[in-house]
């Protein structure tokens, strides 16, 4: 609504002083836009999902979500480029995890989120 006067223009310059003051850099938003990005995918919450509850090689993650081991490495290569989640080798074997616990975090935050509005 640009345009338009303010009607409380006493704590308006304070409530801007306190945003800007404490607003990101540039990149920092950049990355977090990312981060969402990255979440905002169907399949790729699903890997989440699917890691959230127990560490997975691509096979048993192909199997759990009924997909091609090929759409799952994309998937996954993006999840690692974001930071999502990562790898360990076992012999010949890859298995994937969440990377931390704010992943983890993350997706609690955000079913319970859902589960609140009864959107689930």
């Amino acid at each position: 609504m640009t345009g338009q006067a303010c009607s409380n223009t006493d704590k308006h310059g304070e409530n801007v002083g306190q945003v800007r003051s404490t607003m990101l850099s540039e990149k920092d938003f950049l990355f977090l836009a990312e981060l969402f990005k990255a979440l905002g995918d169907y399949t790729r919450v699903r890997i989440l999902y699917a890691l959230s509850v127990s560490e997975l090689c691509v096979c048993a993650l192909a199997e759990v979500l009924d997909m091609s081991q090929s759409a799952i490495s994309h998937q996954l290569r993006l999840l690692r480029a974001a930071r999502l989640v990562r790898y360990r080798k076992e012999g010949k074997n890859v298995f994937y995890a969440l990377d931390d616990d704010h992943v983890d975090n993350l997706l609690k935050q955000g079913l319970d989120h859902i589960q609140e509005e009864g959107q689930v």
